[in-house]
């Protein structure tokens, strides 16, 4: 999976095919300078959270 993201940083488009991005890049005249295509299938990574999902934790109502 690859995504390209303008210079800004902000994801503009996600696909399997990475001759695909580079299309939408082209189709919206995003030059090779702005902007960048990550493969994110190798950029996974796994976050740890601890949240607490109990919906009967008492709450105050003071």
């Amino acid at each position: 999976m690859y995504g390209l993201y303008d210079k800004e940083g902000i994801l503009r488009f996600v696909d399997s095919d990475k001759d695909a991005c580079i299309a939408y890049a082209e189709l919206f005249e995003l030059g090779s300078t702005n902007y960048c295509l990550m493969d994110l299938a190798n950029d996974t990574t796994k976050v740890k959270s601890k949240i607490n999902l109990d919906q009967n934790l008492g709450v105050n109502s003071n």
